[in-house]
């Protein structure tokens, strides 16, 4: 973790003389503060130690020091989160594809809850291409902003009709020529449905590699390089999903659970949000904290309880 510098040297100030007739006194031994264990197993327990202060003379972290870290702090989110997964129900590349460009700027459950009408009445992109716009806009009215996305929706779903033979295309490139498709979903869909591997950057994504210093750009774009470059490109699919669990479930925007984080002894931005263990834990979401998960029709090995339907929560 990355420390401050000293401001003055040692040895800038006098030293103070001492006589031949006194002796120097003994300074007591002070016991040295235990750390949190790295390698424990991860389980967000509720008499977690709280991470230790940095000392204020640590040298600066060098950049081998910091992808060593990142890539440790990969495989304990593999750990903890073993059945992570996109939190989007598709069956198809047709289908995530739609369902992540639904997703902006609301979640992924009022998403996978909204959905099932939508692919029921429009399951292809020709189907999807020839709706009327009004009755496509009621369908999709809970996820917000409906009417720009009925515009994108047809849009991508007349372009993967006349340009690209009816098939969602699996090049990125081609991906975000599509109306409403950014370098974003474009990874999403890639990563998830061709097994091609990319970086998602979202809000999550971007906040916690920031607070653990893997980057300090804005720009996803930036972000996605900085990263790409820590990790061996075989893990950029499953470390967005690792990442993003982590910022849904515990590192949260306003009020991370720093108290009840596997990782804390990893983070040099431990602190910022609640450290007590057992307020911490009442931060917790989704099957850690107990409740639901996003998806109606989650993987096998998902830990938690299924989403509840459209107007069953």
């Amino acid at each position: 973790m990355t420390g401050r510098e000293l401001e003055s040297k040692p040895g800038s100030e006098p030293e103070s003389k001492v006589t031949p007739k006194s002796k120097p006194t003994a300074k007591p031994k002070s016991k040295p503060t235990a750390k949190p264990k790295a390698n424990a197993k991860l389980k967000p327990k509720a008499n977690a130690k709280p991470n230790p202060e940095p000392k204020s003379n640590a040298k600066p972290e060098s950049h081998l020091a910091m992808v060593r870290r990142a890539r440790r702090i990969n495989r304990e989110l593999a750990e903890l989160y073993p059945y992570a997964h996109p939190e989007l129900d598709f069956r198809n590349a047709f289908e995530l594809l739609v369902a992540t460009v639904l997703s902006a700027q609301t979640t992924d459950l009022r998403v996978n809850q909204t959905t099932p009408a939508l692919f029921a009445a429009y399951p292809t992109p020709e189907d999807m291409a020839a709706a009327v716009p009004e009755e496509m806009e009621e369908l999709i009215r809970p996820t917000g902003f409906f009417r720009a996305k009925t515009k994108s929706l047809m849009g991508l779903s007349t372009a993967i009709r006349d340009n690209f033979d009816g098939e969602v295309p699996g090049r990125l490139e081609d991906l975000v020529t599509l109306p409403g498709v950014g370098r974003k979903t474009a990874n999403v869909v890639l990563g998830n449905a061709f097994g091609v591997p990319g970086i998602t950057v979202d809000t999550h994504f971007g906040r916690l590699v920031r607070r653990w210093k893997w980057t300090d750009q804005e720009d996803p774009v930036k972000v996605e390089a900085d990263v790409a470059a820590i990790f061996p490109k075989s893990e950029w699919t499953m470390l967005s999903h690792r990442v993003v669990f982590h910022g849904r479930r515990i590192c949260h925007a306003r009020k991370p659970a720093c108290g009840a984080c596997p990782i804390a002894p990893l983070c040099p931005s431990y602190g910022e949000g609640e450290t007590d263990p057992e307020k911490a834990r009442k931060l917790l979401k989704y099957e850690m904290g107990g409740r639901p998960g996003q998806r109606l029709s989650p993987p096998p090995d998902y830990p938690g309880a299924p989403a509840p339907a459209l107007g069953a929560e």
